[in-house]
């Protein structure tokens, strides 16, 4: 796995007041939280060729995991990882973030610091959850 540092101080206080309200709602139900990962997944199938954008598709991919196997209740995680693994999906998502993803390869610049940023912050989460997922086959 990649080492992940956290970008620039701010952008998780940023993402959250664009989107904590959205995020709240969502974490509490689990059908929203499906819907979310089905759309993740297919925006990720539409810009899954772009070079650019390869660098935050695993983070995204094993913060889809996580959740899976959060609500299966195979592998629980912290229900603030749990929202901000949501909120790093969500802004991914969202046609309307700091800088709008029309733009291109540079549209996706805020959306991989938020993704890069939270996978920073919930790094041992992350850890645990890989080396659990290892010892599952």
């Amino acid at each position: 796995m990649n080492s992940y540092s956290e970008p620039k101080p701010g952008i998780l206080e940023k993402a959250k007041a664009l989107f904590g309200r959205q995020v709240e709602v969502i974490v509490r139900q689990e059908q929203k939280l499906v819907e979310l990962v089905q759309s993740v997944v297919a925006k990720l199938s539409k810009v899954a060729n772009n070079p650019k954008v390869q660098k935050f598709i695993q983070p995204i991919q094993i913060f889809i995991r996580m959740i899976k196997a959060h609500f299966r209740g195979e592998h629980k995680i912290a229900f603030s990882t749990l929202g901000l693994i949501v909120l790093a999906l969500v802004y991914f998502l969202s046609p309307i973030d700091l800088i709008p993803d029309f733009l291109g390869v540079i549209g996706f610049a805020d959306d991989l610091s938020v993704v890069l940023a939270v996978y920073a912050k919930v790094k041992d989460e992350v850890e645990q959850f890989l080396e659990w997922e290892r010892t599952q086959v």
